[in-house]
């Protein structure tokens, strides 16, 4: 036993007899038998960083180290069930003395203990995000905000921007110029209710899960017993995933680990890919420059892909400046060249995908070895309708499904309503976008609005085909209004929608008028028959405003948007476009059934969702400049080369297979359509041609 390992005296009752040097690669064996002191492991994809985690916890056991002075931090619970289960294994029995979970549950467990000295009971109640929504719309009250027609930020956003200001170390005001600068003529008004909020909480005994960690940090901050407590404690501390850390998680293994210096962090930091939810890539980065006594692990041999894989993914990452230069070696024997597939447009790009899925079970390859990459939902629109027409089975793992987020329905319901006026489900959600309007009001106007319909109709002659079908209503003529029918026929739907204006609460009349006004312009003959032009308007008439007061992530929806009318221009009509919706939506449903989530059927995802897991054969679409690299990261050097990560990690998913395609032309969103001509990623520019095998299908 090494007299450096044991700091307090223990006698070892772990004896496992471990053949490290038989089971581990040389550079594994490394960093898991590496004497005390800071470590920094950089494990590249597929190379095993799990196990070589595992076996360092099963070597300090060994070492004489107490399961009780051993501290392992994970992100998730699956990735700490799995650890605690793989270090299970290797002993035999189970160790619950080991301190072992995620950064919130270990901060919890902490609090339970000391809560009292930060002037909580230790019965406090953890609120979830509902809970905390809840407690930030009583700040809002309490603070005489006027919401109603100010644009001021919903409780869903504050959480958000209260979140992130906790977690990256920056007051409210720097958060909302770095990240919500819409937001920064209201200041002051959001730093009070963060200070009300703040103060709720203390005197209802409660804490969010951000208070779980920055309460944890003040704990140890503010009481030297605590804090020196802990760190006796605590002799080893081992992080997984330490290139997602971000600044306040980073402070805390600091401080914990300031006594012994005995912390070895685990990650890869071509894989760091989070900066938009406050990870800080400079934590990984400057690691040795924090501890300049830190010995730097390289795991290179990787066992998941082949070597002309990993020859392109080794190019790929090249480019970028700042990171630990690695070079991933393979061990496995040759395959396929990657494909560099150029398509004419994305029709093109979707038709080869959904050929070439179709011939891979015949080649003896699962379909739920197969997965399609992007870097935003809406590369994938294309794709879905093709592989829809083909009866070819896919599931989406993109976060929320595209076609059912709130968004994309809040947009579309605009569509639905003026192609079909009895759509009750359509008016409703359109009606409680507005102010002071909840879903008894929105049911009480519909039966006002559905009458006047009705009205319009019973004025038409009986033997008028409009009669026999109600859900043209909209080409009817209102009572008294124009003579020839022109203009009338096309205004109906926003006439019934004026004449309803009296039973609108009066927070939402100047609104009401606006929505009516909408609905007279998507009414128009020339509008009508494009879901394009009628989706700008939408846009263009306040949803961008709603939007931004509801949705962190408003930018990121707004492309959406963007992008579901370049999706729409190839539809002849508004009628073709939502029954293609409705199709796709039942598709994307189907995947939500457990039964069919392992079913035979191919994986669309984005890539942020696909870290972590491989696949047999790897597409990854769109690589085009300003898609990906999209134009907002290309706008600064970190985030382009957080891209270039991004890139990296698409290609790393690949075990056998894979294929990087881009079109030459897209619809654009502009008020004259049409298409576009793309730039082929920069990212492609950086591959050896000599690497790929180039198919030209224009």
């Amino acid at each position: 036993m090494s007299r450096d390992y044991v700091i307090e005296p223990f006698r070892s009752e772990i004896n496992l007899q471990i053949d490290y040097a038989r089971e581990l690669n040389p550079q594994q064996l490394a960093a898991v038998t590496a004497p005390p002191g800071p470590a920094l492991v950089i494990a590249g994809a597929g190379s095993g960083k799990t196990r070589t985690l595992t076996y360092r916890v099963a070597y300090l056991l060994e070492q004489g180290v107490p399961a009780d002075r051993i501290l392992l931090l994970t992100f998730t619970n699956k990735a700490a069930g799995e650890m605690m289960h793989r270090v299970a294994g290797l002993l035999g029995r189970q160790l619950p003395s080991l301190w072992g979970g995620t950064f919130h549950s270990i901060g919890a467990r902490v609090l339970r203990s000391h809560a009292d000295l930060l002037g909580y009971r230790r019965d406090f109640t953890i609120l979830d995000r509902d809970d905390a929504k809840d407690l930030i719309k009583t700040c809002i009250a309490e603070a005489g905000i006027e919401t109603k027609g100010t644009h001021f930020p919903k409780p869903d956003v504050l959480c958000e921007i209260f979140s992130l200001s906790v977690n990256t170390h920056k007051s409210t005001a720097e958060m909302l110029k770095d990240q919500f600068d819409y937001f920064e003529q209201i200041t002051r008004q959001v730093a009070d209710v963060q200070k009300r909020y703040t103060a709720r909480k203390r005197a209802t005994n409660a804490m969010d899960f951000d208070d779980l960690l920055a309460l944890w940090l003040r704990l140890l901050q503010e009481h030297a017993d605590v804090r020196e407590h802990y760190q006796r404690r605590f002799q080893f501390i081992l992080v997984d995933e330490y290139q997602d850390t971000n600044k306040l998680q980073s402070d805390l293994i600091d401080l914990l680990a300031e006594r012994h210096h005995n912390v070895t962090v685990v990650g890869d930091d071509a894989q760091s890919i989070y900066a938009w939810r406050g990870a800080n890539f400079q934590n990984i980065f400057k690691f040795p420059k924090r501890y300049p006594d830190a010995k730097v692990f390289k795991i290179e041999t990787n066992y998941r892909s082949t070597p002309e894989i990993l020859k392109v993914a080794n190019a790929a990452i090249a480019a970028n400046t700042e990171q630990f230069t690695k070079e991933l070696a393979p061990a496995r024997k040759s395959g396929l060249k990657p494909a560099l597939v150029t398509c004419a447009d994305a029709a093109q790009q979707a038709a080869f995908i959904a050929q070439r899925v179709a011939e891979l079970p015949e080649e003896g390859v699962n379909l739920n070895q197969v997965a399609v990459l992007y870097r935003s939902h809406f590369h994938a629109l294309e794709l879905q309708l093709e592989l829809t027409k083909r009866n070819i089975p896919f599931s989406i793992t993109s976060g929320i499904r595209f076609f059912e987020q709130a968004h994309i329905k809040d947009a579309t319901a605009y569509l639905k309503l003026v192609a079909n006026p009895q759509d009750e489900l359509a008016f409703k959600r359109v009606a409680q976008l507005l102010p002071g309007i909840g879903a008894k009001g929105a049911g009480k106007i519909w039966k006002i609005f559905s009458a006047k319909m009705e009205s319009f109709a019973s004025s038409v002659p009986n033997n008028s085909p409009l009669t026999r079908s109600r859900t043209a209503v909209t080409t009817l003529s209102p009572p008294g209004g124009e003579r020839d029918g022109a203009r009338g026929a096309r205004q109906v739907l926003a006439t019934a929608l004026s004449s309803c204006a009296k039973s609108v609460p009066q927070k939402a009349a100047m609104a009401w008028k606006q929505f009516a006004e909408t609905i007279s312009q998507l009414e128009d003959e020339t509008v009508r028959q494009s879901a394009a032009k009628m989706l700008r308007i939408v846009m263009d008439a306040g949803y961008d405003d709603y939007l931004k007061e509801n949705f962190a992530n408003y930018r990121n929806r707004l492309e959406d948007l963007e992008q579901l009318a370049v999706f729409a221009f190839q539809f002849g009509s508004v009628e073709d476009f939502l029954t293609q919706l409705a199709l796709l939506t039942n598709v994307e449903a189907e995947d939500g059934d457990a039964a069919n989530r392992d079913a035979d059927r191919i994986r669309l995802s984005t890539i942020h969702q696909a870290k972590g897991l491989e696949f047999d054969v790897v597409f990854v679409i769109m690589l085009c400049d300003g898609l990906f690299p999209s134009g907002r990261s290309m706008e600064t050097d970190e985030g382009e080369e957080e891209e270039r990560r991004l890139f990296y990690v698409a290609i790393t998913r690949a075990k056998n297979e894979l294929y990087l395609c881009y079109p030459q032309e897209r619809a654009s969103f502009s008020k004259s359509g049409g298409d576009t001509m793309q730039q082929p990623s920069r990212f492609l520019s950086e591959i050896p041609r000599d690497l790929l095998n180039e198919w030209n299908l224009r």
